[in-house]
C-alpha cells in the first residue's frame, strides 16, 4: 500500500482509505477500552487480570455457559495458581462466587454476585447507554453485518493473543 505524505495515513485510494480507517478506529477503540478498564480497576483496587476475569465470567454467564476455574485459566492465560489467586481476590471483594454444579458437585462454576453486578453497572452503565444509542442508529440488516465483522475481528484478536501466550508472552 502506497503511503501519502501524512504519517500513517494510506494513499487516498477510497478502498485502501476505508480499510485504514477501520483498522485505525479499532486501534483507538482498543486503546480507549483499555483506559476505561484501567480506570475501573483503579477505582476498585483491581488488577488487570482481575478485570479480564470479570469480563470473561460476565460474558460466559450472558451466553448461558458459566466458566469453571479451568476455563477461566485458559481465557486469561495465567497458571493454575495465578488463576486461583485472581478468583480468591474477586471472591473476597464480593464480585464473584464459586457455585457447585447441581449435576456434578465436583464441578465448580464462577458466577457474578449481585454486588459484583451492581458495581459493574454503576461504572459501565453510562457506557452501555451510549452504546445502545449508537446501536439504535442501525437497522437489523446493518447490525447483522456489524456482528459478522466484530465476530471475525474478535476471533482474529483472540487467535493472535493465544499465539502470543503460547510463546510465553503474558
Amino acid at each position: 500500500m502506497e503511503k501519502s505524505s501524512q504519517i500513517g495515513a494510506p494513499h487516498p485510494d477510497p478502498s485502501q482509505l476505508r480499510r485504514w480507517t477501520i483498522i485505525d478506529l479499532l486501534r483507538r477503540y482498543g486503546t480507549d477500552a483499555a483506559a476505561v478498564g484501567h480506570a475501573f480497576s483503579s477505582a476498585h483496587g483491581l488488577q488487570t487480570s482481575d478485570l479480564q476475569a470479570l469480563v470473561a465470567i460476565m460474558s460466559a454467564e450472558g451466553q448461558g455457559a458459566p466458566l469453571s476455574p479451568k476455563d477461566l485459566r485458559h481465557i486469561i492465560g495465567l497458571s493454575s495458581g495465578g488463576t486461583s489467586y485472581v478468583i480468591d481476590r474477586l471472591e473476597t471483594a464480593g464480585h464473584i462466587l464459586r457455585e457447585r454444579s447441581g449435576d456434578d458437585r465436583r464441578v465448580v462454576h464462577l458466577r457474578f454476585t449481585e454486588h459484583g453486578m451492581a458495581t459493574g453497572l454503576a461504572f459501565f452503565g453510562p457506557l452501555g447507554a451510549r452504546t445502545e444509542e449508537v446501536i439504535d442508529q442501525f437497522d437489523d440488516d446493518e447490525l447483522d453485518i456489524v456482528v459478522r465483522f466484530l465476530t471475525g475481528a474478535a476471533a482474529s484478536m483472540r487467535e493472535h493473543l493465544d499465539h502470543l501466550l503460547s510463546l510465553g508472552h503474558h
